[in-house]
């Protein structure tokens, strides 16, 4: 099988080569950042890379390039059975304008670069509707008029750009052996023997394991679908106090979850995010409007169909390795 995967220098896209690789796998990686940037240095005269020189990050791939989706492709793309579009900008801060030139845009461009391979999106559950509660939600149920910042709203652009070409993947709050996202801001929010967050902490909520992901990324890759939706999750939603105490015994953490109500953290986050862009600020508050939306109130999903129509198998949630990150 031969596989393009774009977003390769991050965390999700390192994580399906490495997995693509170990399956046997030719890996074509692609990347924002340059090879100098990931420690590799050289290549042989048609741009291929042997395993010892790949990046340790992402496993023994046939290649690795420099990709920046903004921009037109890199010339002579490798010929591939499929695509797993893996870049993007994953955050809740930052300019509009490039939350939709990568998400969005930057999509239908590589989808258009690689316009007879099977195309697999890893979209986000950041597309259903933020100002309700996601409960048990197949992906028939994505309604939502309006989002809380542009992340959600490119991500939503960015489907509905490629629906009919794709099939794609709606993960909830990835994590796991490279994250520099979720587990860094909930480290973040200890203070004083409590880790701070959001809500009562009996809601339920649905979390991706990386691992999980890669293996739905390869099963929708390896087909036969062409287009379809799916949520990805690990096999069954948790409690989020549960959850939260169990990652802080993996990291060895002493402290106990405490959470401030929902009526109280929202009108909280927005002071902190009109504050944050008064004051122009690069860097997000600890607490925004997004982080309360997804926390605060139940966001689960059915994953029925991945498990029916692409085998999808995963497993339960496990911070089992919390210390590597």
């Amino acid at each position: 099988m031969r596989v393009a995967v774009t977003g390769a220098s991050g965390f999700v896209g390192g994580a399906v080569c490495r997995v693509a690789t170990a399956a046997g796998w030719e890996v074509h990686a692609f990347g924002r950042r340059p090879r100098a940037a990931l420690g590799v240095t050289g290549a042989d005269p048609d741009g291929r890379r042997g395993a010892a020189e790949a990046p340790p990050s992402m496993g023994a791939v046939a290649s690795y390039r420099s990709w920046d989706v903004t921009r037109p492709p890199p010339g002579d793309l490798p010929e591939v059975d499929a695509v797993i579009h893996c870049a993007g900008t994953v955050t809740d801060w930052g300019p509009a304008r490039e939350f939709f030139e990568v998400n969005a845009h930057g999509t239908l461009r590589v989808r258009r670069s690689f316009p007879d391979a099977r195309f697999v999106h890893v979209s986000t559950a950041s597309v259903y509707d933020p100002l309700r509660p996601t409960v048990m939600a197949r992906e028939d149920e994505c309604r939502a008029e309006r989002y809380v910042n542009a992340y959600g709203a490119s991500k939503a652009l960015a489907e509905r750009l490629v629906r009919d070409t794709a099939v794609m993947l709606r993960p909830h709050a990835i994590y796991g052996p490279g994250d520099r996202t979720l587990m860094p801001r909930l480290l973040g929010a200890v203070r004083h023997g409590r880790l701070w967050a959001v809500g009562t902490g009996r809601q339920r909520i649905s979390l991706t394991s990386v691992g999980n992901l890669a293996q739905a990324c390869l099963a929708a890759a390896a087909g036969p679908l062409e287009a379809g939706v799916f949520n990805v999750t690990d096999a069954e939603p948790v409690v989020l106090d549960d959850a939260l105490r169990a990652f802080l015994r993996e990291r060895g953490v002493t402290a106990d979850p405490a959470y401030v109500p929902a009526a109280v953290a929202g009108p909280l986050a927005a002071a902190a995010e009109t504050a944050f862009r008064v004051l122009g600020r690069s860097r997000p508050p600890r607490l925004t409007r997004y982080a309360v939306g997804h926390l605060a109130v139940e966001r689960t999903l059915d994953i029925t169909a991945a498990r029916d129509r692409l085998g999808y198998r995963p497993a339960p949630t496990s911070f089992r390795g919390a210390t590597t990150w």
